[in-house]
């Protein structure tokens, strides 16, 4: 008996590792095919950033914990407009009516809008984080867990924002990944209305090494679907 219940128990945690793993390897063997090499390593002045992680001394529900570098200014900061919330859907995932905070700092509550960034559907590049886990424990309702699949999103795939009551749609045109210092991701591009989705990956991995960045543009009115 004692023998069963030793191999019984080696087993057992040889699939919780796997289990655990695997997610993590299958993720990082994917993106190499997808992505090549990812825009930029972590520096190596960085790398006590992600051993915080790993103690416990960084919270990454904290949506200003995600990138390292300089501040934004004030004026960036600051939210404008009497909007504070609205909705994100992404039916491709099953995400529906995902309440997005404008400037706000807790993941586990709701997406964040980075402040300064554009509004659904003005002009300029709305970028919205979203926490992520192990993609086995992902669930549309749980703002810990809502962007552990975003991975599996793809080009031409629509992302909804329903904001002031209305409405807009956008169509995924590129999907990459940056290191966390490159807040380049936050820019404004006003020739159009985008909308960014940032989250940490490989999705589960305790260093969170990179950010997993899709850009979607907005569809104009008469080609949209209903």
């Amino acid at each position: 008996m004692r023998r069963f219940l030793g191999l019984f128990s080696a087993v057992a945690g040889v699939g919780v590792l796997v289990w655990v793993v695997y997610p993590i390897v299958g993720y990082e063997f994917m993106s190499m095919l997808r992505f090549g090499e990812y825009l930029s390593p972590i520096p190596v002045e960085d790398e006590g950033v992600y051993a915080k992680a790993v103690e416990g001394e960084m919270d990454l529900t904290k949506a200003s914990n995600w990138f390292v570098g300089d501040p934004p200014s004030p004026e960036a900061m600051e939210v404008q407009g009497g909007v504070r919330f609205y909705t994100l859907s992404i039916p491709v995932l099953k995400i529906k009516n995902a309440a997005v905070a404008v400037g706000g700092e807790d993941l586990s509550e709701s997406l964040i809008q980075y402040p300064g960034t554009a509004y659904p559907g003005k002009r300029g590049n709305g970028v919205v984080f979203g926490h992520s886990v192990l993609p086995q424990f992902f669930n549309p309702e749980d703002y810990l867990t809502i962007f552990s699949t975003l991975p599996r999103i793809e080009k031409g795939d629509m992302i909804e924002a329903n904001y002031d009551g209305i409405n807009y749609q956008y169509a995924v045109e590129d999907i990459f990944e940056v290191g966390p210092t490159d807040i380049e991701i936050l820019a404004q591009n006003t020739d159009d209305s985008y909308l960014t989705l940032v989250t940490c990956v490989p999705p589960g991995h305790p260093l969170r090494p990179k950010r997993l960045i899709v850009r979607a543009r907005l569809v104009p009115l008469g080609e949209r679907t209903y």
